[in-house]
């Protein structure tokens, strides 16, 4: 076995902000002779270490690359800003948790991209690395760096800095990639050939594998193959089967607590609802399930190889999961005699899911959320909820007879087709919650006030969503209609009752940039990490100024990405990915939404998106 000599001394452990953030060690992370193995891969998570091992997917494939005799994954994460400056300083290259050796000398770094603020710190990473920036300037001494997570989906603005993307879910290609980087190392090609010969992999997408040209008005010409056996088209990977794939029963437990704190079992992937401005929704279709026996199974081995205190059902929308019942039976019986927790999250409020949290032990302790996501019906229809107010005060009803008086619901500002009267209409549904409550419990049976707690994200349009064509809000825009809403909750019957908070508006401004951008974009994502961003998702660090001074530098026109109509017909940046859902079925759904008309979810009726072609899920059970 390797032998471990910590990157960091003593004083420098001592003198920053939680230093086993750094160290590694942890309960089932893996340690392997490194003369034994014949790949390296260091696994990144752009963001700090508490964030990045609560990620699911980071577990997976750590796990899974692990399993692989000739491989050996490690860890990296961002470090914060008190041992970035100690690692500048002190002129220490950022290192892998788990050999603490520096990353430029892995054959792989890889980095999920989980959210767009998290680009700076992708730089970060290169830079205390010591691995040049720019894909042009790398050489064989460099890792290849690859890129994974939902925001592949647009990898336009962060092109330039990866050598490729994976598209999709990452446990079906990496085995042939990595033979084929063996290959082509053992004959000694170079690194531009490789690159070309990973572009045929099905879901690698390389950049520089292609030239894109413009129109007059900055919008996109053509993109195409440099050669001419390089595809036109990237086509999402998808695993068929999860009850035949791998899952990681020995996650590495972290030595402080993890933002996730606790055992996740994945039920299912995917979604029946489409709403139309989730892209999750749609890039994950179609919905797969797990089967309960399997994840008994899970469940058992998870309890026994962590010592976790709380278990949690992950998926989009857990309560679409057919073996819920079933499941959660089971788990309440093994989790009372083991003293664990349950956590259910995305659960639709009604009898059955409140039936169930009433046996859950610390329950009446939270709160219980909704996320109607738009205040009035109108606008529920026009993104296709599928909720109904009814719906909402029915649930809300049933809360309150099961002894709950906190309530949290979650709600979007500057959806498309959005009018003042339904942003009024958020304020308004909170008082008739709160009146419901006071309506429904006996005064001498509360156990206190309603609280209602209201919260406001502002809509950044997606790509692979109905609402791709659509315009998106100025920042002026935005705080108007967060200031309506404060005005209107001040405005009820109830609203000693009702708090309300809203989202940061400078952040939703660049991640409805970066969203939709194209490569121009990265010239001034670099020029901003120089001058001083980094950590953007954090609000305490993030720098709007120096970030629209970046665009301004680099003659990069940011409004040109979010605050104009797109036709019809223009080529978006993203267009080359192959998502399964068409883009002809999304063109269908934003007029559906400008009509207001609803679409049935994938197990009412099928809406042919597209996502058939996978053959698999419900897809062909529901034939």
């Amino acid at each position: 076995m390797t032998e471990r000599k910590l990157a960091l001394n003593n004083d420098i452990l001592m003198s920053i902000e939680k230093p086993a953030r750094y160290i590694g060690g942890e309960l089932n992370s893996v340690m392997k002779e490194k003369t034994q193995v014949k790949l390296r891969f260091a696994m990144c998570f752009p963001d700090v270490y508490e964030i990045g091992m609560s990620h699911l997917g980071m577990q997976i494939l750590y796990g899974m690359f692990n399993e692989m005799p000739d491989v050996w994954c490690e860890r990296v994460f961002s470090p914060w800003t008190d041992l970035d400056h100690v690692l500048r300083e002190e002129h220490i290259p950022l290192f892998a948790l788990e050999s603490q050796e520096p990353v430029k000398g892995f054959d792989f770094l890889g980095m999920t991209l989980q959210y767009e603020m998290c680009y700076s710190n992708v730089l970060q990473i290169l830079d205390l690395s010591g691995i040049p920036m720019l894909q042009k300037d790398r050489t064989w001494e460099d890792p290849i760096l690859i890129g994974g997570g939902p925001c592949v989906y647009n990898p336009e603005p962060i092109a330039d800095f990866f050598d490729m993307f994976y598209i999709g879910e990452g446990e079906t290609k990496y085995p042939q990639l990595f033979d084929l980087y063996l290959t082509c190392r053992d004959e000694k090609v170079s690194r531009e050939e490789f690159l070309k010969r990973a572009a045929l992999i099905d879901g690698i997408y390389v950049p520089s594998m292609y030239e894109i040209t413009y129109r007059t008005d900055g919008t996109i010409d053509k993109m195409i193959p440099r050669y001419d056996t390089i595809p036109k088209t990237v086509k999402k990977e998808v695993v068929r089967d999860l009850n035949d794939v791998y899952y990681p029963l020995k996650p590495v437990v972290p030595f402080i607590r993890a933002t996730q704190d606790r055992i996740v079992l994945e039920v299912q992937r995917g979604c029946i609802r489409g709403c139309r401005f989730c892209q999750a929704g749609q890039i994950y279709k179609p919905i797969r399930e797990r089967s309960v026996s399997t994840l008994k199974k899970y469940a058992r081995e998870l309890m026994k190889n962590t010592g976790y205190e709380e278990i949690s059902l992950s998926s989009l929308s857990t309560s679409d999961y057919t073996g819920l019942q079933e499941l959660l039976e089971y788990l309440i019986e093994e989790c009372n005699q083991k003293r664990i927790n349950i956590s259910l999250p995305s659960l639709r409020i009604d009898a059955f899911s409140l039936d169930v949290m009433n046996k859950i032990q610390d329950v009446r302790k939270n709160s219980l959320t909704f996320a109607p996501e738009a205040g009035s019906q109108r606008m529920r229809n026009v993104i296709n909820k599928g909720l109904t107010k009814e719906d909402i005060l029915n649930g809300a009803q049933m809360a309150f007879l099961g002894g709950w008086h906190k309530v949290k619901l979650y709600f979007m500002l500057g959806l498309p087709f959005e009018e003042n009267e339904d942003i009024e209409a958020i304020a308004e549904l909170c008082n008739e919650i709160a009146a419901l409550y006071y309506e429904t419990i006996p005064k001498e049976q509360r156990q206190g006030k309603a609280e209602i707690t209201a919260s406001t994200s502002f809509f950044v349009p997606k790509p692979f969503t109905a609402f791709q064509w659509a315009k998106m809000n100025t920042m002026d825009e935005f705080i108007e209609k967060a200031t309506l809403t404060k005005k209107t909750v001040l405005n009820q019957l109830n609203k000693k009752s009702i708090s309300y908070h809203w989202h940061e508006a400078g952040t939703t401004i660049m991640e409805g940039i970066f969203a939709r951008g194209d490569r121009k974009v990265s010239k001034a994502i670099q020029y901003a990490y120089e001058h001083g961003c980094l950590f953007d998702a954090w609000t305490e660090e993030y720098r709007h100024e120096t970030w629209l001074e970046a665009f301004d530098k680099t003659g990069v026109d940011y409004s040109f990405y979010i605050f104009r109509d797109r036709n019809e017909e223009e080529i978006f940046p993203w267009d080359f990915i192959d998502a399964g859902v068409t883009k002809k079925y999304l063109l269908k759904e934003w007029k559906q939404a400008q009509a207001g008309i609803v679409t049935q979810n994938c197990r009412e009726q099928c809406s042919g998106c597209g996502a058939g072609t996978y053959q698999c899920g419900i897809c062909i059970q529901k034939k």
